[in-house]
């Protein structure tokens, strides 16, 4: 722990507390005691301030995140927050306070949420490999004329598509106003129905 840094606990205010419960009175079951997971205040504003300038279009919102009933789901005991420094990876903030990147997972229904109440269409929803083959990573990636170069473009698709990489972890959804027919990143998987 970080010299002058203490860990404390300390009862939610009413905001988080209210967030909170509209959470867990939506999920399929009860959280296990003991349960420990991060829920994010500041996605309604972001989406709200993001409407409130796109009059028509669409915003690309692209991050590791599940659907609400994978995220709180009860083997999920410990949230997603995670460390990252130096390539290596642990799950306690409060150390390397200021020299570690610190992330935790995104919400999707609650992206899908905001985006309602703001007046935003969930256009599509899909894993990021998914969406990438669907939006034709494959021409791409066999576009190079020299051989290593393509060998190099497929050893990064790989990273992008593969499940054990990014391509499942990561999620892609399309929020939007005014927009008529069917984005080409969702024509091989909709997920609009889990969240």
């Amino acid at each position: 722990m970080a010299e002058g840094i203490v860990a404390r606990e300390a009862p939610a205010d009413a905001r988080l507390a209210a967030a909170y419960e509209a959470m867990r009175r939506g999920l399929p079951r009860p959280l296990p005691e003991g349960y420990r997971s991060e829920l994010c205040l500041r996605v309604e504003p972001w989406v709200r301030g993001v409407a409130e300038f796109l009059e028509r279009g669409a915003l690309l919102v692209l991050d590791y995140g599940l659907p609400r009933a994978h995220y709180y789901h009860p083997e999920r005991a410990q949230g997603t927050l995670r460390c990252h420094f130096r390539q290596r990876v642990h799950d306690d903030p409060l150390v390397r306070v200021g020299v570690q990147d610190i992330t935790a997972w995104v919400d999707f229904t609650r992206v899908a949420e905001a985006a309602d109440t703001a007046g935003l269409e969930v256009l599509g929803f899909a894993t990021q490999a998914a969406f990438l083959l669907g939006t034709g990573i494959e021409a791409l990636v066999a576009a190079p004329p020299d051989p290593a170069e393509r060998a190099r473009a497929a050893s990064e698709a790989r990273r992008l598509l593969l499940p054990g990489e990014m391509g499942e972890a990561f999620k892609v959804m399309a929020l939007g106003r005014e927009l008529r027919g069917p984005l080409g990143g969702f024509a091989h998987q909709d997920l609009r129905a889990s969240l």
